[in-house]
């Protein structure tokens, strides 16, 4: 890892160009950056992070993106046409997760720039319509220990105590009894994963709707992993558990449109069982001199060509499209899981769905990771305990993928068991480089997390 990828073909921009390049030029260094970072998921070897994986698909977005790109969402009365999106997008979210289930309210939502930013917005949703109704004090939610780092991460920016619910660690599903335990007069909510990420396994959703039902507090169903997906694998007769708007104490639920709603990335919507809820997280300043000021959500100016192509890729799709998809990415997902289970070594952590994690109690798992690693796979390396993490998508779905899997965790359970007590190159950073951790990428990892923690990413001399 360097902090100049390709310095050694391109030059390094350390100051602004005294003079500018052609577009030809600088097009043609893009396209074979692109060619060659999409060579690294396009044979199907990569957990996650490439939902979609159809080049047509993305091209297709890329024009409608275009044609709506220069436009902004805070403009309305120029370009209509982000109302538009907006509200379709919103109202079609809406009708794959029921929200014609909820008879006592209105249901709404907001579009966001990914999951971090819907779990966001509804911490300061819950947050702000407890102050007004409770009074300004220093509020609590509860979370799994499996949930998103988005959850801590946004209560730490609004001020919200975080307490930890553990999970059971044999279905890695959160414990409601300790929930209920840790629910006091000052939780304005609870949360569950649909599914979480480490995982991939559903929580009790109705066991804690009821919770939520009974305590008086909100229910946060994180779907931005799971949302796009699940409900097809509902319809498809997967063993899923209920998770959205029919049940009744869920509040509010985040789904990322970026992921299995092979929508760009930067797109995600959070939705709420009433105006009022939603609505309590506007910021309004009438008094400012530049005009009055009123912003539904975190981000002020936003791109209305990201709702034009997360619109055109929902469209496009439509229940059909999304059920073929679900349907292929389940069935490669049921494959893997049981050439895992082949090996009496292995062991997949609770009853997982799309996606599925996998440790050992007889062998290193990150020996397992390396070996993997060397013939071409990518996947996320986890703790407590360790473990491998593979998020099914489209390029897993192509022909002779699930086989080849199979194929190479026989030979990687060998590898572990030949190279037993030898120190393992991986490890587990969410997000980290390529198979996992090592100890270059330590190295670099702690240089960015200092140069953070300094306030500043100049780039040297």
């Amino acid at each position: 890892m360097s902090y100049y990828p390709y310095a050694e073909r391109f030059p390094v921009n350390r100051r602004m160009p005294e003079s500018g390049r052609s577009p030809e030029e600088i097009a043609a260094e893009l396209r074979g950056i692109a060619d060659e970072e999409n060579g690294y998921w396009e044979g199907g070897q990569v957990s996650g992070s490439m939902y979609c994986g159809d080049h047509e698909h993305y091209a297709f977005l890329t024009d409608v993106f275009g044609m709506f790109a220069h436009e902004n969402a805070l403009q309305r009365d120029i370009v209509p046409s982000a109302t538009r999106f907006e509200g379709e997008i919103i109202a079609m979210t809406l009708d794959m997760l029921h929200g014609e289930a909820v008879t006592d309210s209105e249901p709404c939502g907001l579009i966001t720039s990914g999951g971090t930013g819907s779990i966001m917005h509804a911490m300061l949703a819950y947050r702000e319509l407890a102050r007004q109704t409770k009074g300004d004090r220093r509020f609590n939610v509860i979370k799994p220990e499996t949930a998103h780092p988005a959850f801590s991460k946004s209560c730490h920016l609004f001020d919200i105590d975080v307490r930890i619910a553990p999970v059971d660690p044999e279905t890695t599903q959160v414990d409601v009894a300790a929930v209920a335990d840790l629910i006091d007069d000052d939780t304005i909510a609870i949360i569950g994963s649909a599914c979480n990420y480490g995982y991939g396994t559903v929580d009790p959703m109705p066991e804690l709707s009821a919770l939520a039902v009974e305590r008086g507090v909100g229910l946060h169903v994180d779907g931005c992993l799971g949302g796009f997906i699940l409900p097809w694998g509902q319809e498809l007769g997967y063993d899923i558990p209920l998770f959205d708007f029919r049940l009744p104490g869920v509040t509010s639920i985040s789904a990322d449109t970026h992921k299995y709603g092979y929508a760009l990335k930067g797109s995600s919507v959070v939705l709420f069982r009433s105006k009022e809820l939603r609505n309590s997280q506007y910021f309004f300043m009438p008094e400012w001199t530049g005009g009055k000021y009123c912003s539904p959500s975190v981000d002020g100016s936003r791109s209305v060509g990201l709702m034009a192509a997360t619109w055109a890729s929902m469209v496009k799709n439509g229940r059909g499209g999304y059920m073929n998809y679900a349907r292929e990415i389940f069935s490669t997902a049921d494959k893997m899981k049981a050439a895992i289970a082949s090996h009496p070594e292995l062991r997949i952590m609770g009853n997982p769905t799309f996606c599925f994690s996998f440790t050992s109690d007889e062998l290193d798992i990150y020996l397992v990771n390396d070996s993997m690693k060397t013939k071409g796979w990518r996947f996320n390396g986890q703790q407590y305990p360790d473990s491998i993490h593979m998020a099914v998508t489209r390029p897993q779905t192509q022909p002779g993928v699930a086989e080849r899997f199979t194929d190479d965790l026989a030979e990687a359970v060998q590898y572990a068991k030949d190279h037993a007590g030898q120190a393992a190159e991986s490890g587990a950073v969410y997000g980290s480089v390529p198979g996992g951790f090592t100890s270059e990428a330590e190295e670099f990892i702690n240089m960015i997390m200092a140069d953070m923690m300094d306030h500043h990413m100049a780039l040297p001399d």
